[in-house]
């Protein structure tokens, strides 16, 4: 039998309030997103749509490597925004990181920016509040 180790991802949480007062998420996890890791990513992306705003944009800056099931959990976190008429933005893609959205056709599932400002910039976008 063979037991994986459990990881944690650190993950730091802000708030941005747009123009108009709506709050936005900004999720800027750290390290691998990976079979590891994912799950807890998962749980913080359902928890920040269901609770503080459904709006999130992920900052993948610092996540240096991203596998199947990070991107599902990214896949899953779009999906919770687009069930309560939020938003869901990608900004500041790794390079290390950006092959794998480039090689799976996922960049063209979701709306990457190359900033974090970018990112912000007209959320929520014509979503009625």
């Amino acid at each position: 039998m063979v037991y994986m180790e459990q990881k944690s991802i650190y993950m730091e949480q802000t708030t941005h309030t747009t123009q108009d007062g709506t709050p936005v998420i900004i999720l800027t996890p750290t390290g691998r997103l990976d079979i590891t890791t994912a799950w807890q990513f998962r749980l913080k992306l359902q928890e920040c749509i269901a609770k503080l705003s459904r709006h999130v944009v992920v900052n993948l800056g610092q996540v240096n490597f991203i596998d199947s099931s990070g991107l599902t959990s990214l896949v899953a976190g779009m999906r919770d925004a687009d069930k309560v008429r939020g938003s869901f933005r990608i900004c500041n893609v790794h390079p290390e990181a950006k092959l794998v959205f480039e090689v799976t056709m996922m960049d063209s599932v979701f709306e990457i920016f190359d900033t974090e400002e970018e990112a912000l910039e007209g959320v929520p976008r014509g979503i009625a509040n």
